[in-house]
């Protein structure tokens, strides 16, 4: 597989003939080819799974168990670049390469990297958490001796970027089914919700998937610097909150607009008589400070001559 060198630049189409780009961000286009920074990532999922195998007792010093977090505080920061099971490993691996093509380029390699160690550090300390609260909610110690580990956080992020930057791009899910970028953070919430109550033990990573688009998506509408704009943040309303929702709920996540409240306006006639006659009165204590002013020295000239 030919190997790409990572682009600093961001990705941008031609503008088309008597198109006028002054002042427009570039377009962003799909990625063609793996970068290294991908590979390298890949090489650790893989190379984490592996030490798994060969060192299963690792697992106690690099993924998130609860019971254990205090003294081994490093986990929350290890966990998110161990996957537990093969398929969870090729999974990562697959859609690390594939949405990383498309941010990394945009992004380049320093930016991409520190999303990647910001979203999973935020997710595995929220994950445990989650874990704590589950705990005291429910009373069941499997919450705290289960171990928490896996990329699926900061890929749940990638889903996010890809909503930012490509929200057209048509994503292949199964057979001949593709799902646009911009609607898939919602999908894979929905999926994952409904695997919950199937599969009991996928609710672990519920939490992850939630608190990876959530961080993403603060991160990316607030704090990033945009390789595009060169600005702070996205505040456009095509990356607000309510639309990672489609239409028909975004109701539910609007904020809510506080009602105007006619203010009582005065007759127009009393305010200006109120107005003269506050000039009046102005105009005496002038006068009467002026007066004051001019008696008090010939007072004095008249004392010095007596």
């Amino acid at each position: 597989m030919m190997e790409s060198q990572p682009l600093q630049e961001p990705t941008a189409t031609a503008p088309a003939a008597g198109e006028e780009t002054a002042g427009a961000p570039p377009a962003v286009v799909p990625g063609k080819e793996f970068t290294r920074t991908c590979k390298g990532l890949v090489v650790l999922l893989i190379g984490g799974y592996v030490l798994l195998q060969l060192l299963p007792s690792s697992l106690n010093y690099l993924a998130i168990i609860p019971s254990k977090t205090i003294p081994y505080v490093w986990t929350v920061f290890t966990a998110g670049y161990i996957e537990q099971v093969l398929p969870g490993a090729i999974g990562s691996s697959l859609g690390l390469l594939f949405c990383g093509k498309d941010i990394e380029p945009v992004w380049g390699r320093k930016e991409f990297l520190k999303f990647v160690i910001l979203v999973n550090s935020i997710c595995g300390i929220l994950a445990f958490c989650f874990a704590i609260g589950l705990y005291y909610v429910t009373g069941k110690e499997s919450f705290l001796v289960t171990p928490l580990s896996g990329f699926h956080g900061c890929l749940a992020g990638f889903l996010v970027a890809l909503k930012q930057l490509l929200p057209n791009l048509e994503l292949p899910m199964c057979f001949f089914w593709k799902i646009k970028a911009k609607w898939m953070p919602f999908f894979v919430v929905c999926f994952s919700s409904i695997m919950a109550f199937i599969v009991p033990d996928s609710i672990n990573f519920l939490p992850t998937l939630v608190s990876g688009m959530y961080v993403s998506w603060l991160y990316l509408r607030y704090f990033q610097r945009n390789p595009l704009t060169g600005l702070r943040g996205d505040p456009s309303d095509d990356f607000s909150f309510p639309s990672l929702f489609p239409a028909a709920m975004r109701m539910l996540c609007a904020r809510s607009r506080p009602s105007e409240v006619a203010l009582p306006v005065s007759d127009p006639t009393k305010a200006s008589r109120r107005r003269e006659r506050g000039e009046r009165v102005l105009e005496e204590r002038l006068a009467g400070d002026h007066a004051a002013d001019t008696e008090a020295p010939a007072r004095g000239h008249g004392t010095a001559e007596d």
